[in-house]
């Protein structure tokens, strides 16, 4: 009973970050992390640097044995998942067992990343499919930066609120 006190502590209190390293998962060095669901072998995951994780990704090192058990009851199958450094992943993506994810990437919200990503690549979909170069993003976003970075709440509404419309992301 304990153990699930502390458990149930650790998971509502802590940092995501915080929680990811309790359970082995090894993180690197500028991150933001913003989900918890590192599934049943979280010490099979490792995080480069400058990394950010959103909200409900959601990573899972084991496969689909269980319709094997009643042929071989003990079939476990894994994969170790690598993200190297500079990755942003979106809102409520999938990482599946061993997948490599590479430098300078981008996934979209709600991915389901089934195979590995090279460098420089964005990716979105299920399965994600690469739909871009990280190279063009840069151009195309530096051409909308407006520069708010460390303006309060107040001071980036005001700001925002001035602005003419061709200034914002149109789709």
């Amino acid at each position: 009973m304990i153990n699930k006190l502390l458990r149930f502590y650790r998971k509502t209190f802590w940092s995501q970050e915080r929680y990811g390293r309790y359970l082995g998962v090894a993180i690197g060095e500028n991150c933001s992390i913003s989900t918890n669901k590192f599934g049943s072998e979280p010490y099979l995951i490792k995080i480069g640097n400058n990394v950010q994780i959103t909200n409900d990704v959601v990573f899972s090192t084991h496969g689909a044995c269980w319709v094997f058990r009643d042929k071989y009851p003990t079939m476990d199958v894994f994969g170790k998942i690598q993200i190297k450094n500079n990755v942003y992943i979106g809102n409520g993506a999938m990482i599946l067992p061993g997948v490599i994810i590479g430098s300078n990437v981008v996934i979209g919200a709600g991915s389901v990343v089934t195979k590995s990503i090279k460098d420089f690549s964005i990716v979105a979909g299920n399965p994600a499919k690469v739909i871009g170069d990280i190279r063009d993003l840069e151009y195309k976003m530096k051409n909308l930066d407006l520069k708010s970075k460390g303006m309060t709440y107040n001071e980036k509404r005001d700001f925002l609120s001035t602005l003419e419309e061709d200034k914002f992301i149109r789709k």
